[in-house]
């Protein structure tokens, strides 16, 4: 199928027309803040997110305004449940067989800060549903929702869009039988998947070309390189790991960025920095699986004799030899003809390979 051919579907597509009837209608209504905005919530904020700009406590930083909307580990405040409305669009692609969910991406806006003693109220509107869009994880729907922050006056004092992405999984193809023709299955949903379409197309070839192919091993994902970020990776041309310092505070940073988080300086300078640094925390990465990679491996936010902290990935060591508070030293890794990497060789001899 062309994508000319999927437009034209989305635009016959009746459940489509049926979603998009729900925008604008009421997610949730007659919410309620847990507690009012409090200075010990705020310390203990900026104790884990390590900021230390002096305005806090006076104020809340503005990258908590959802944490005064959560239900915790009881569940949601009195008179914030999903409506019914919601529920119904959730159950209407549930019955389309898009039944798996994942959280995409979520946006904020600040219109004033919050202060201690300030009630947060909120209510939440279905703000939109996409058009069809397959994706790797499967076909479905993006649906937006928009929760309106105010205090108990009625002021609005930020916003908060969450968007989920509601799809029928992708099946994973498999390789076919040499000398016979690979078998349609039946797809989850009544309209069929180009990204199966395609795969199939794929599987028909004939057998030598798919053994030339499968020895091409998939490229890395490239990192994006803008103006903010361009002196880091001219650095690591030269296997420099370059972080940044202000001029005026002299606070060490990374990742790169154009303004000091401390003093709001825009004037600094690049530092190379040691390589040593120590794990401060990591995941083994099982699920999903990527075709350039080969789990299960080990991702570590390295924390760096500097002081700041990246993520990258670690090697010399088994995955599940990883610690917290492991030393390891930067290498390069080159990963392919156009792409090297700095990452972070354990050094820790008990579980050194």
């Amino acid at each position: 199928m062309t994508r000319d051919e999927l437009a034209d579907l989305d635009g016959r597509d009746e459940l489509y027309r049926r979603l998009k009837a729900y925008e604008g209608r009421t997610a949730s209504s007659g919410g309620k803040g847990r507690d009012p905005v409090n200075e010990p919530m705020i310390r203990h904020w900026c104790e884990a997110m390590g900021d230390t700009n002096p305005a806090y406590p006076g104020i809340a930083p503005p990258t908590m305004l959802q944490a005064w909307t959560m239900a915790g580990l009881t569940g949601r405040p009195g008179g914030s449940a999903r409506s019914n409305a919601y529920l119904e669009l959730l159950a209407l692609l549930d019955r389309a067989g898009c039944a798996s969910v994942v959280a995409t991406d979520c946006e904020q806006e600040y219109l004033r800060p919050l202060r201690p003693g300030d009630q947060v109220v909120f209510d939440a509107v279905i703000e939109s549903v996409s058009p069809r869009k397959t994706t790797k994880l499967g076909t479905g729907y993006f649906v937006t929702t928009r929760m309106n922050v105010r205090t108990g006056d009625g002021e609005l004092v930020g916003t908060h869009r969450f968007r989920i992405l509601k799809y029928a999984p992708a099946r994973p193809k498999r390789d076919p039988v040499p000398g016979r023709e690979p078998t349609s299955e039946r797809e989850p949903t009544s309209e069929r998947d180009p990204v199966r379409e395609r795969g199939a197309m794929s599987e028909r070839e004939p057998v030598r070309e798919r053994g030339a192919k499968a020895d091409q091993r998939p490229r890395r994902p490239r990192p994006v390189i803008n103006r903010d970020n361009a002196g880091f990776w001219e650095g690591v041309t030269r296997h420099q790991l370059l972080i940044q310092r202000c001029l005026d505070c002299a606070a060490p940073r990374f990742p790169w960025l154009p303004g000091c988080g401390r003093c709001g300086s825009a004037r600094w300078e690049a530092v190379e920095a040691s390589g040593v640094g120590t794990v401060f925390s990591y995941v083994v990465m099982h699920h999903p699986p990527f075709p350039a990679f080969d789990p299960p491996y080990a991702v570590g936010l390295i924390e760096l004799a500097e002081g700041v902290r990246m993520v990258s990935g670690i090697t010399g060591v088994p995955y599940d030899k990883v610690r917290i508070g492991m030393p390891v030293e930067l290498e390069f890794q080159r990963v392919d003809e156009d792409l090297e990497l700095p990452v972070f060789r354990g050094t820790d001899e008990e579980a050194v390979v």
